[in-house]
């Protein structure tokens, strides 16, 4: 017995061994097929009664499959099943409604609740909307017995909470909540002529979905309409879902071509005649990415952006006239971008915030209605990043901003006269990114903390002393599952490129990393200004795959050049206007350079790169430019010339074309293929609506011409994104570190 208990006991130590061996390896089916490494969520939630109460959805424990709409009171977490899902069941069904989202009419006595989704474009903005009586748990579904499945967009209540207005096939539809009648407000709609929300460019560069506003007094509608049908299709091809292949046209503006002829009109609900807004300029040329109702219900303001995007003209109209004035100009020698943090801040609609670069820093200012008047809030030398709320009658100023760290994030506040000091609330002790939904009148907030090795924690925090009041969502599970495994810390460091510029890295060293040997080093690169790689955040599955690569023998670092969106002032950011592609480039080689000269492990023969859609380009540019630096290059749905991009995008960053050839040129990798002397991956889906597949084709034809080697993937009809099919996300990590494998070899020498 004493000899077999001993071998039991041999028996379940290596068991148990084994185990602890298996969770702290990684592999691409535990991130990629299982999805053992997904976080859990909060919500989705609302705050109520000015903030003493919140809502969310939480699973129904009478309902299988169900949910509940619950209600808590903040201070005492009391808790209240507000809609239970059994009231959620259409009748005729069986089932409840799933709820994707839902908002609550301003007295609270009407629900409406977003099911049945369906993806335009980015995101599920389509679908089926219905309305819940809260008191008589009625429930009714809008659009009318003519709506197909899944048509709606962008619904919501009246101020007065007794109509719902709605996109529907391009139209704008009210929906009297009383009687049911459905009244249509504008007839023209089509593919070519969108009323009530956008086309592909507006959505993607202007993160404009939602295309209408309601008066303050709920009497009318302001909504913008885009004429498309002066914009060329691009034809995608499938070849895969029909015997025969079909084009798919896409709306698609490229540099230089016209853009969609956009314009604003104020309809009454009960119908009638529309009254467009008279704003001057071709309106093909200009672009009005958003607009406000001034309180008086009687004017809109628009943000009225020329073609080159560095002017933005604040023009207020007459909603019943048409009539347009220009009360306010903001101007810039790079590019502007819009205005999103702008809200009256009285009942009167006095003043409004306003954020203006003009003295170098992204600060904060009120100004007065008639635009005379523009009073600087936040003065101190460093770049609000966000605005997350507003308390008027305390008179702060809640935000976000990370004045000594540019990878990280923290929560600030500042008193609306502009007097006094900024106040930063979140805490000392937490290193990391922070955000915030922060209730009305700031006594509560639901906080979000992460750091680069840590996985998100929600929570319920008092202001402004940062108390937590309650752990919404801690990850424990997943945290103890990244603890476990065998892994180095991701170590953010700088790296000084020359003439006074730092530049923010990070790097993860091999597991058993000795420090005598030479590793090979992969770069994980973007470098545009729509995003910044290096921040203490957690990065998901994409911080597991570098891990996994760091686990097989390699280093992998990021470095964040000029350009890219980080807290260090407008210079920084603008650094890059009109040579996209050359100067980020220029500052990736040189922080390659120099990291080379200040960390003697790591092995100069063996550079990679990778990086995908903008980071992809990043990629080219060094291979191509740089080819003495880099050995292997990975390049994901890359913009391979700049021409072929949206104008949108591109001509904010570089200027018109016909003003800038040679900088369009010069940024664009096709132009330096014939470099190339290293080991290339090329990845694209042929489905891609963002960056066409068109760039990979054509960068085949220039290194095939140049007799260049290379390696080229496609992944057919996926998107943008290369998740869509089974497998498929998996399959994508599998090649490319197949690919790295063989091409930049691991470990140490």
């Amino acid at each position: 017995m004493r000899i077999l208990s001993k071998v039991l006991a041999i028996i379940f130590t290596i068991l148990v061994s084994q185990v602890a061996a298996q969770e702290s390896r990684l592999d691409l089916k535990r991130i990629f097929t299982d999805y053992e490494f997904s976080s859990d969520y909060f919500g989705p939630s609302r705050w109520v009664d000015d903030g003493e109460g919140y809502t969310t959805v939480e699973k129904s424990a009478d309902v299988a499959g169900g949910q509940d709409i619950i209600r808590y009171e903040t201070a005492t977490q009391k808790r209240e099943v507000l809609v239970s899902a059994a009231s959620l069941i259409p009748a005729g069904k069986e089932k409840p409604l799933q709820i994707s989202n839902y908002s609550w009419s301003d007295d609270k006595t009407k629900l409406l609740i977003f099911t049945n989704t369906a993806r335009v474009w980015r995101y599920n903005t389509k679908g089926d909307y219905w309305v819940l009586d809260v008191a008589s748990r009625k429930l009714h579904q809008l659009g009318g017995a003519d709506a197909k499945p899944s048509t709606l967009m962008f619904a919501k209540f009246s101020p007065q909470g007794d109509r719902v207005a709605y996109v529907r096939e391009h139209n704008v539809f009210v929906e009297d909540l009383t009687t049911k009648r459905i009244t249509q407000l504008t007839f023209d709609g089509s593919t070519d002529l969108i009323n009530g929300t956008f086309d592909w460019a507006y959505e993607e560069e202007f993160d404009a979905r939602d295309g209408f506003l309601w008066s303050p007094d709920g009497k009318a509608i302001a909504f913008w309409q885009l004429d498309a049908s002066g914009i060329k299709d691009f034809l995608m091809i499938n070849n895969t879902d029909s015997v025969y292949s079909y084009t798919i046209p896409v709306q698609y503006p490229k540099v230089g071509e016209d853009n969609s002829a956009c314009r604003v009109g104020v309809v009454r609900v009960s119908g009638g005649d529309i009254q467009w807004m008279n704003v001057p300029g071709d309106p093909k040329n200009n672009f009005i990415p958003r607009m406000i109702w001034v309180k008086d219900s009687q004017h809109v303001l628009l943000q009225h952006l020329n073609r080159k995007q560095n002017t933005n003209q604040l023009m207020k109209c007459n909603a019943a006239t048409g009539h347009v004035e220009t009360i306010f100009t903001e101007k810039d020698e790079a590019w502007l971008d819009t205005v999103d943090d702008w809200q009256w801040l009285d009942d009167k609609g006095s003043k409004l915030l306003w954020v203006s670069e003009r003295r170098g820093w992204r600060q904060v200012y009120t100004l007065s209605s008639d635009g005379k008047d523009l009073k600087l809030i936040t003065p101190s030398p460093f770049d609000v990043i966000s605005i997350e709320e507003v308390d008027t009658r305390g008179g702060w100023l809640y935000y976000i901003a990370s004045p000594e760290n540019a990878t990280q994030r923290y929560l600030y506040r500042s008193k609306l006269s502009g007097k006094g000091k900024p106040e930063r609330l979140s805490p000392a002790h937490q290193p990391g990114t922070h955000s915030y939904y922060i209730a009305p009148g700031a006594k509560y907030a639901l906080h979000h903390y992460s750091t680069a090795e840590v996985p998100n924690t929600t929570s319920l925090i008092s202001l402004p002393d940062h108390k937590t009041m309650k752990v919404m969502v801690s990850n424990d599970k997943l945290k103890q599952k990244i603890a476990a495994l065998d892994k180095n810390p991701m170590e953010f460091f700088q790296v000084d490129i020359g003439e006074g510029v730092m530049l923010d890295a990070y790097m993860i060293k091999p597991a058993g990393f000795d420090p005598s040997k030479k590793y090979p080093v992969l770069f994980y690169v973007y470098g545009e200004p729509w995003n910044q790689t290096v921040l203490d955040q957690w990065g998901g599955s994409t911080y597991l795959w570098h891990q996994y690569l760091a686990q097989n023998g390699y280093i992998v670092m990021s470095v964040d050049n000029r350009g890219t969106p980080a807290p260090k002032g407008r210079n920084w950011r603008k650094a890059v206007y009109g040579q996209i592609g050359i100067l980020a480039s220029a500052d990736q080689s040189n922080a390659v350079k120099g990291i080379i000269k200040k960390y003697s492990f790591v092995d100069k023969e063996r550079i990679g790169i990778w990086g995908w859609s903008g980071g992809g380009s990043m990629t080219l540019n060094a291979m191509f430019r740089y080819p003495e630096i880099y050995h292997t290059g990975m390049s994901v749905a890359p913009v391979a010339n700049q021409l072929l991009y949206d104008n949108i995008y591109q001509e904010r960053y570089m200027g018109l074309s016909s003003e800038n050839a040679e900088g369009y040129k010069n940024g664009s990798p096709i132009t330096f293929a014939k470099n190339l002397k290293g080991n290339l991956l090329l990845i694209h889906g042929t489905g891609d609506d963002n960056v066409h597949y068109q760039n990979s084709e054509l960068l085949i034809n220039e290194l095939v011409k140049h007799n260049k080697m290379f390696t080229f993937m496609a992944y057919p009809n996926r998107s943008h994104g290369i998740y869509e099919g089974e497998n498929t996300s998996r399959h994508l990590r599998e090649y490319l570190t197949w690919y790295l494998k063989n091409n930049l070899p691991a470990g140490p020498r």
